[in-house]
């Protein structure tokens, strides 16, 4: 139903029937496990990439300025990259390792190198507001690289780091809706093809307001347990 056989009222009301939810309740299925894969991924990926970042810098634990700049270099390269010309281009990929370029599993690829390269710098963002006290005092008492990162850097970092993780993660539920356009299915791929191709507004309806409560179901539970922490530690 849309605007042109119906009211507002009606196409609201249809956008919470059965028969539009029957349509969208598989495609939240698709989109929580992109995202859940996604977000698991680039967590990894994504600390491991901030932290080279920050070790390596001139002024790092390790340093190596050519190294540094060259990835950083590559990280720039990739985050100025429109998310949909990432997606195309990591088509091929996909179809390298899983044998399909198309589906959540193959948006997964996609997803995650469009993700980490964002969330990597974050990390970095998240680490270099570590005062450098404490970084000195861990050096003085002899502490070795290793300690320093694990006991020190990412400790300190963590409210930063929970906030900035919520953001990626919204990112991620935004990007695999953008996914949906190119066959990975999920809600993306409801909204283009049911509520746009076909004009069928309340599906359109009913699958933004999923995403909706995605992203502040993520707000909600990143904001909350930055501030737990922050509290522990009598930062606010």
């Amino acid at each position: 139903m849309n605007l042109n056989n119906g009211s507002l009222f009606d196409v609201i009301r249809s956008a919470f029937s059965w028969d539009v939810w029957a349509i969208v309740t598989p495609a939240i299925k698709d989109t929580l496990y992109m995202t859940f894969w996604t977000t698991l991924l680039t967590l990894i990926f994504g600390i491991l990439l901030g932290i080279v970042l920050i070790v390596t810098d001139k002024d790092g634990l390790y340093p190596l300025p050519a190294f540094n700049r060259v990835l950083g270099t590559i990280v720039n390269a990739l985050r100025s990259l429109p998310s949909m010309v990432v997606i195309i281009l990591t088509l091929p990929l996909s179809r390298l390792i899983i044998g399909v370029s198309y589906g959540p599993q193959a948006a997964i690829i996609a997803l995650v190198v469009t993700c980490v390269p964002m969330f990597g710098r974050l990390v970095e963002s998240s680490i270099l507001e570590v005062s450098k006290g404490k970084l000195e005092a861990a050096i003085s008492m002899g502490s070795n690289n290793y300690q320093i990162i694990l006991k020190v850097l990412l400790p300190e970092a963590l409210p930063s780091l929970i906030r900035n993780f919520t953001i990626a993660v919204i990112a991620i539920i935004s990007t695999t809706a953008l996914a949906g356009s190119f066959g990975a299915g999920g809600l993306g791929d409801v909204a283009v093809r049911f509520g746009y191709a076909r004009f069928k507004t309340d599906i359109m309806i009913a699958a933004v307001l999923v995403l909706i409560i995605l992203v502040e179901f993520v707000q909600f539970l990143g904001d909350r347990l930055s501030k737990f922490i922050a509290k522990k530690r009598y930062l606010i």
